[in-house]
């Protein structure tokens, strides 16, 4: 059986070391570059868990600029067997309130400018064509909506995030857009992390946390960073839990 370590990707109060047992800090060099940050490894219950701060251990990379493909593989350098991402989002639909859970199953990559393959060039005879059409692993997800039932969580089973480029939020229209094409709620980050952990074949899951309505619900106040903020903080000490019970049943 091969051994389970756990990355996990995550921002604000996620790179906290009270959540880690004997944490240390390693620098990993990748042909892709730095990492977003040093890499926090420790144990959760007695399994390895390594951490990532996706912009940065104090928030100073914009979405554009964060580093995916060295970030994914320094995650595979350390031995990583599986991801568990945490991210905010906006919801697009009026079930998905401030504060829910989204396990997330599917997602619509709106991002422009960013490196979305480890595969720049292909060697003869040696095409490089990733599925993608179940992109989180369903193992990973059924044992994150088992412990958010467990917890009393609201959280929505399955959902489809569109991920766009950022900085800047939607514009209302676009926001209506989003819906319309069938996505459940939108970010800057998820997609290709996504897409470069399945290119690498390590199984990613990622629960998606609502703080907003986006720009679409007209009777809410347009999104705002602060209000982004403001939720998250509130609710980030059921991520951990969520993620802490999670990476104990995995083990």
């Amino acid at each position: 059986m091969s051994k389970i370590k756990i990355a996990i990707i995550g921002g604000s109060g996620l790179d906290n070391p009270d959540i880690l047992e004997n944490t240390e800090s390693v620098k990993v060099e990748t042909p892709f570059g730095e990492p977003s940050s040093e890499i926090k490894t420790g144990r959760i219950n007695g399994v390895e868990v390594a951490i990532l701060a996706r912009h940065g251990r104090k928030h100073t990379i914009p979405p554009t600029k964060v580093n995916n493909r060295a970030n994914i593989w320094a995650i595979k350098e350390l031995g990583c067997s599986h991801i568990l991402a945490t991210t905010a989002c906006g919801s697009l639909r009026e079930e998905i309130g401030r504060g829910d859970f989204v396990i997330l199953d599917q997602f619509i990559d709106f991002t422009r400018h960013r490196h979305v393959t480890f595969f720049d060039k292909f060697e003869p005879g040696e095409m490089k064509h990733t599925p993608m059409a179940e992109p989180f692993d369903n193992i990973l997800r059924n044992f994150l909506i088992e412990n958010s039932e467990k917890l009393g969580y609201k959280f929505h089973p399955k959902g489809t995030v569109i991920t766009i480029e950022g900085p800047r939020f939607s514009t209302r229209a676009e926001s209506n857009m989003f819906r319309a094409w069938g996505a459940d709620v939108i970010n800057m980050s998820t997609a290709p992390e996504c897409i470069l952990a399945n290119e690498l074949e390590i199984p990613y899951a990622a629960i998606a946390m609502s703080t907003d309505y986006d720009c679409w619900k007209t009777d809410e106040d347009p999104v705002t960073w602060n209000e982004v903020i403001r939720v998250f903080n509130l609710n980030v000490n059921k991520v951990v839990r969520l993620l802490k019970d999670t990476i104990s049943i995995i083990h």
